[in-house]
């Protein structure tokens, strides 16, 4: 059951506008509460746990969905998950967990649910305007009001980053935020495209279900298994700080030990380094390609009926084509401009703040391998910490100011992430983690 108070337009203007009530939007709630800034939260669900609550009709996650970090890695160190949560809990364990930090915290009371933001934008061209929210309670009249501030959580990962193929495809072509139980492929020819975490996560059900399933691969992928000397492998090598450098050789070393050559299986080798792009966390997909019940496929050339044209020359029949691409940073409510959008993503100082406005935050908007939840809630400190000594008048708020509109520091921790769109707001865990609590400590 939830509460939640009626969307009523009292003096908002006092108010933070919380956009979202998943992981990111619950940690920025937590935050605001516990520093005492006001705020109204928006959540176009009807409950809290955003992509992770599989009900939500924006989820993009499936049956099997599991997380690929650790627990003790993802956790919010203030609410450590259960002793009986598995150590990659799967999509229902991740739906309590949010669920409960809600209930534990007293977070519902704040989120109007079944309310979508329909606009955000200033009013007046200050620094810190107030922001005018328009916004719809279950599909019914648009009503509008002015607040303090806004903070967008509404998530990152539910826009389908659906590719364009030459010629036409007669079987079904889908995206992977479409996929929800293997049942999908029951007797078909499958082609999985795209070989990150998604997609060898959905090839492997495939196997168990569909006629053949074959993986089509555009670059080389780094293979990290999930257990390494009977412990998961993100909670090892993290006390030894070494040189990116050396980091790369030492743990591509150690990765062949427990997984080998990828390429022996059809993959292609990998033009770059380990960590310039994310890792795939799979063991199951090497041992399904080991046993033959997954085979390798290029970059696809076009389509033709039912017919697959490979780069290669190549072509095969398939009743099912079945992108697992990616998304796409979604922001619908709010103009371009307004969040400093630069070619493949926003630009925000720490992928947070405006540089243009004192009063607009974006949460999420992150990714890094084993950055975890609690890199999310550093953020979410900070956040609060900034409104709160802006609403004092602290001259602590000044220096972050001055920051933000300055050149953006270096997040990559010496490491030269691929130049693609869902790397185009990657950073380097550590680095990214010690700037954020450096610049929330000084607020404090």
């Amino acid at each position: 059951m939830t509460t939640e108070t009626t969307p009523t337009v009292a003096d908002t203007r006092t108010q933070i506008a919380l956009i979202g009530a998943g992981p990111s939007g619950l940690a920025a709630a937590r935050n605001l509460q516990k520093l005492g800034v006001p705020f109204q939260g928006f959540e176009a669900h009807i409950d809290v746990g955003g992509l992770w609550n599989i009900e939500n009709p924006r989820s993009t996650v499936y049956e099997s969905a599991h997380l690929i970090s650790s627990k003790h890695t993802t956790e919010f160190t203030e609410f450590p998950m259960r002793a009986e949560v598995a150590d990659y809990p799967s999509h229902r364990e991740m739906r309590q967990y949010f669920m409960d930090f809600a209930e534990h915290f007293g977070l519902r009371p704040h989120f109007w649910f079944g309310t979508r933001v329909l606009k955000v934008e200033p009013v007046g061209e200050s620094p810190a305007p107030l922001w005018r929210i328009t916004w719809s309670k279950h599909g019914g009249p648009a009503q509008t009001a002015e607040f303090k501030g806004v903070v967008i959580a509404n998530g990152t990962l539910a826009e389908p980053n659906m590719p364009r193929f030459e010629g036409q495809f007669d079987g079904e072509l889908l995206h992977t935020s479409a996929y929800k139980s293997a049942e999908l492929f029951k007797g078909k020819r499958v082609l999985v495209v795209g070989a990150g975490n998604s997609g060898c996560d959905i090839a492997v059900d495939a196997v168990h279900y569909a006629r053949s399933v074959d993986l089509s691969v555009r670059r080389g992928y780094y293979f990290v298994p999930k257990y390494v000397f009977g412990q998961p492998a993100d909670t090892l090598g993290s006390k030894f700080k070494m040189p990116p450098w050396l980091k790369q050789k030492i743990d591509s070393v150690v990765l062949q030990w427990f997984t080998g050559d990828p390429v022996r299986f059809g993959l292609p080798k990998p033009d770059y380094k380990m960590y310039e792009s994310h890792p795939v966390v799979n063991s199951l997909v090497l041992h399904h390609l080991g046993h033959g019940d997954i085979h390798v496929k290029p970059d696809i050339a076009r389509f033709e009926g039912r017919t697959v044209f490979f780069k290669d020359g190549r072509a095969q029949d398939y009743d099912l084509v079945l992108c697992a691409t990616g998304y796409k940073l979604h922001y619908p409510f709010i103009d371009h401009s307004l969040l400093n959008w630069q070619g493949m993503a926003p630009q925000l100082y720490l992928n947070i703040l405006s540089p243009r406005f004192d009063n607009l935050a974006v949460m999420g908007m992150i990714e890094a391998s084993g950055i975890g939840w609690q890199g999310r809630y550093e953020q979410a400190e900070l956040v609060a910490r900034f409104f709160k000594a802006q609403a004092e008048g602290s001259q602590r708020a000044e220096a972050l100011r001055q920051a933000k509109a300055g050149p953006p520091p270096d997040l990559s921790g010496g490491f030269k992430y691929l130049k693609l769109e869902r790397m185009a707001y990657y950073v380097h865990k550590d680095t990214y983690r010690n700037a954020v609590r450096a610049a929330a400590a000084a607020l404090a």
